[in-house]
């Protein structure tokens, strides 16, 4: 079973960045395709990013599009996703995601472990 910690969370103004880690223990964390998501109050969970075993494929939610960049350091066990021009509506809980799979899902229900979550407040 693969645990995930997340961090990297906390405050920060609109226009601002704010870089995401995502720590996996297990051996298996090459072998998975592996997304952030996230959930504002009152919302459902949404996609944001994903990013394949090899990190050669990639993909983003438009509404993150040019803004935010995923990627992994597979010898480190770990995922990043890196935020730019952050805006109010990026406020969210920022989950790290993994899938006993080779390639990327934008549906959350294709993971199959989660981490802990991290809070993301952008203020304006």
């Amino acid at each position: 079973q693969v645990q995930l910690v997340e961090s990297g969370g906390g405050l920060v103004q609109a226009g601002g960045s704010l870089r995401l880690s995502c720590a996996a223990s297990g051996r298996t964390f090459s072998n998975n395709a592996m997304g952030w998501f996230r959930q504002a109050p009152g919302k459902e969970r949404e996609f944001v990013a994903s990013i394949s075993r090899s990190g050669l494929s990639t993909r983003y939610a438009d509404s993150v599009k040019g803004r935010f960049t995923i990627s992994r350091d597979n010898a480190e066990n770990t995922v990043y996703l890196q935020m730019n021009s952050l805006k109010p509506e990026d406020t969210a809980v920022y989950y790290c995601a993994g899938r006993y799979s080779l390639s990327i899902s934008t549906s959350p229900l294709e993971y199959n472990y989660w981490g802990q979550g991290t809070q993301v407040t952008v203020s304006p």
